[in-house]
């Protein structure tokens, strides 16, 4: 009797965690082939736009869509998600991404400018619905495993740096003279594998409750913590599509050559994500406060070396280390965000997040292109320090209050 009992206990848990390891395999592999998407924009988003643009100052312009993407479409799929269900909101990104690509492709074939830079205006959708996976694999799992979790899929991000670089490497020339146009037809199809591996996800539809219940979300918008949260990813990710929007621009006016630009964002890409197979260990042990101040500093660090010469070196340097930097502070606040919310909660409040941080990167993505043509590199990583110490301010009065608190 005993046995047939435990039996019935256990199946229905192994089923679970089953269920819970595909989706978080899934995820996994789908970040891998979305973040290419953001790979190859930034890639040769700026020699693109430099190409087409009617004025120089604009070269960066469609970068800038690329973030105003990203933003005005997370409340929008943080909606669907909350009505449909994460994998509706997933398909319809998956969607944008095939868009993305043969919109670009098209673009660059009859030279329009505006027509490209609608194109990354989809590409911003796609890459913010790939952002929110890193959510959805904390869903799958335990509360105290949430950070390993979100870390894990994010660590697919890894593969999109190799992927991404090499298939602007391997395909820019193939349809001469339309540089790049074969890169972003590679680029839809990717998305669409990404679309099929989607739909296999398992995560369960939003209850009634789930869809309207909960505080409202001015309520929970003026927690300490979930304000600290705000400012440290929107700063990580603020700096980060900053200099790295710039850097292949930046690259070619110095002189270096395309394939050292692609390399650059590859590894840059890399760090960014391959941190993830520990930083939930790290933020699980030390907290995330200590995790994001430490990306925070990393910042600074790379726009310091950034600023001692123009090398090659010297550009791979910062944009390696920025990455690391991007990671644990963007990983770390979002971290905090899921200490903020209930579980009625999570869709609404992890939306608002995602679009307090893409809505202020789209300030500095769009400064960044003029800020470059008009005062050189120098000046932006200079200018880089401003937002650092007023994240830095924010996380230690939080980290003050937790003190207080603890006694």
């Amino acid at each position: 009797m005993s046995e047939i009992t435990a039996s019935k206990v256990l199946e229905p848990a192994s089923s679970h965690y089953d269920a819970a390891r595909g989706n978080l395999a899934r995820l996994t592999i789908a970040q891998a082939l979305g973040g290419a998407n953001s790979a190859v924009v930034y890639s040769t988003g700026a020699i693109v736009g430099n190409t087409l643009a009617p004025t120089p100052a604009l070269a960066t312009m469609p970068i800038s869509m690329f973030v105003v993407g990203m933003a005005v479409s997370t409340l929008p799929a943080g909606a669907i998600a909350q009505r449909y269900g994460r994998r509706t909101a997933f398909l319809v990104g998956t969607g944008c991404g095939v868009l993305v690509g043969l919109l670009a492709a098209v673009a660059v074939v009859i030279g329009s400018f505006w027509l490209y830079c609608a194109a990354t205006l989809f590409g911003g959708a796609y890459a913010a619905v790939v952002l929110s996976f890193r959510f959805a694999a904390a869903d799958c799992v335990p509360a105290e495993r949430r950070p390993r979790a979100l870390s894990f899929v994010m660590a697919g991000g890894v593969v999109a740096g190799v992927i991404g670089p090499q298939l602007v490497n391997n395909t820019m020339y193939l349809w001469m003279p339309h540089m790049f146009a074969a890169s972003y037809l590679a680029q839809a199809a990717v998305a669409a594998l990404s679309a099929l591996l989607l739909i296999g996800v398992r995560l369960p539809v939003p209850t009634k409750v789930e869809a309207v219940g909960g505080r409202p979300v001015g309520v929970i918008a003026r927690q300490p913590r979930f304000i600290t949260a705000v400012i440290c990813g929107v700063v990580s990710y603020l700096l980060m599509n900053f200099l790295m929007t710039a850097a292949p621009l930046a690259m070619q006016l110095c002189g270096l050559s395309q394939e050292s630009s692609n390399l650059a964002i590859q590894w840059h890409v890399v760090a960014m994500y391959a941190p993830s197979f520990f930083t939930g260990r790290l933020i699980t042990r030390f907290g995330a406060t200590a995790v994001v101040m430490t990306g925070l500093v990393l910042t600074g660090i790379s726009a310091a070396v950034g600023m001692t010469g123009v090398d090659v070196a010297h550009f791979w340097i910062t944009l390696i280390v920025l990455g690391v930097g991007w990671n644990f502070g963007f990983l770390g606040a979002s971290a905090l965000v899921l200490e903020c919310h209930r579980p009625e909660e999570k869709a609404r409040v992890q939306s608002l997040n995602d679009f307090a941080v893409f809505g202020t990167m789209t300030l500095g993505s769009f400064l960044s292109g003029g800020l470059l043509t008009a005062y050189g590199w120098n000046t932006i990583l200079a200018l880089s320090f401003i937002p650092l110490v007023l994240a830095l301010l924010a996380l230690g009065g939080t980290y003050v209050r937790d003190a207080a608190g603890s006694r």
